[in-house]
């Protein structure tokens, strides 16, 4: 169930594949064009309407595509004799569904009862005015409790993710230590993300056409060019994500932040209109979340399911509305070299340095620390010394410039390379 103004463009479609995530059967859909009704959201004719359709359908649930407040769920049940959720409350239980981890659970359940919390304050209204006829079966006071025990609920599960976020922060911190860039693969849900970073990793995470399928972030190590390189696939945006749902997934989304670059993934076989729109729906996350400065590539996946003549229309339009497109299909591997490539250009330039250092029991271990986190290009040893030159990004050169001195040898940077 959809209200809209007549501005505005349906949603029925994407509210149907959130249905079917969420494990719905849609039995029928209805569509209003009005202002919005303060009692039941849509007009009381069409209330009218939609209890027909239940009764015809017998459906179990109505899903509005609409925020629905309190009195109005109250209302909708009250005339059609069935639970009425809204879009929020759908895209909740996906959620639930989906969740694999401990943090991406306490998200949820943090999401959760932050939105019984705003519901709850009506509900008590609703239960002190006597209009709605107790509430949960309590009365005016203990609803009064019950609002002071989600509050305590929140605050219980804010603080566990606290620690969690606070955990993965030294992850990160150890990550910048060992001198890898980061690399977060963004975009809207099922646009191909999470096979994208099965084809790069050449390993396998989850991957179907439903909706919200990566709640959590899998990170992977990857080697392009003698690069390595740390991939992360991250949960998948959607068009008015609830604010509520960003704040609860922030230490999720933080992995995008802290990337060094962004690979946007874009379905380009849907029509051009869904992907301009979806590519806008995308910015504007990454603006909210605060990483619109990094570095972005725009990968155009599934072009596997076009001619290449609709492919190359495709691009011409999208090219100024996008950022640094590349057309790819992750399914094929088609063009995965190209993508390479361009992220090579985009990270920042490497640097090649060289250093000297005495021959102690330190140096073997330090030298393969050196090895594993660079590109080494020559080693010379010496009677008492050895010299090593390397190939780094300049964060973890100057790691190396700091353990160099804290060993007594010498250490020079020669110049910078261009990547790519």
């Amino acid at each position: 169930m959809q209200r809209r103004l007549n501005r505005e463009t349906s949603s029925l479609e994407e509210l149907k594949k959130l249905a079917e995530s969420a494990g719905y059967t849609v039995v029928a859909r209805l569509e209003q064009t009005r202002e919005p009704d303060s009692r039941y959201q849509i007009g009381a004719g069409k209330v009218e309407e939609l209890a027909a359709l239940v009764k015809e359908t017998g459906a179990e649930k109505i899903l509005f595509d609409n925020p629905l407040k309190t009195v109005q769920s109250y209302n909708l049940v009250k005339a059609t004799g069935i639970e009425a959720i809204d879009r929020f409350q759908l895209i909740l239980e996906i959620f639930t569904k989906r969740a694999t981890t401990m943090e991406a659970k306490l998200q949820i359940q943090l999401a959760t009862q932050q939105y019984e919390l705003t519901h709850a304050k009506a509900r008590v209204r609703l239960a002190k005015m006597k209009e709605q006829p107790g509430f949960m079966g309590l009365g005016a006071y203990e609803a009064d409790v019950y609002y002071e025990a989600v509050k305590r609920q929140v605050h219980t599960i804010q603080k566990k993710l606290k620690k969690i976020r606070e955990k993965r922060l030294l992850h990160r911190e150890r990550r910048a230590e060992l001198g890898f860039s980061a690399i977060s693969l963004a975009g809207y849900t099922n646009a191909g993300k999470s096979l994208l970073f099965n084809a790069l990793t050449e390993e396998t995470v989850r991957v179907d056409t439903a909706l919200f399928t990566t709640l959590s972030t899998t990170t992977r190590l990857v080697e392009f060019s003698k690069r390595k390189f740390l991939l992360i696939d991250t949960v998948g945006f959607i068009d008015r994500l609830p604010l509520t749902l960003i704040e609860a997934f922030h230490s999720t989304l933080e992995e995008t932040i802290y990337s060094d670059l962004i690979i946007l993934v874009l379905d380009i076989s849907e029509p051009i209109e869904t992907v301009e729109k979806k590519n806008n729906i995308c910015l504007e996350t990454i603006d909210r979340i605060g990483a619109a400065g990094i570095p972005m590539i725009t990968a155009l996946n599934k072009i596997d399911l076009l001619h290449q003549t609709e492919t190359k229309q495709k691009l011409e339009k999208l090219k100024e509305k996008t950022k640094n497109p590349i057309l790819i299909s992750a399914l094929r591997q088609t063009n995965l070299e190209l993508l390479k490539q361009e992220i090579l250009k985009k990270l920042e330039n490497y640097v090649r340095a060289s250093f000297l250092i005495p021959l102690t029991t330190q140096t073997m271990p330090f030298m393969s620390w050196v090895h594993n986190r660079a590109d080494v290009q020559k080693v010379n040893f010496m009677n008492n010394s050895v010299q090593v030159i390397f190939e780094a990004n300049p964060s973890f050169a100057e790691s190396v410039k700091k353990r160099v001195e804290e060993l007594d040898g010498k250490f020079e940077t020669n110049r910078t390379i261009q990547q790519g």
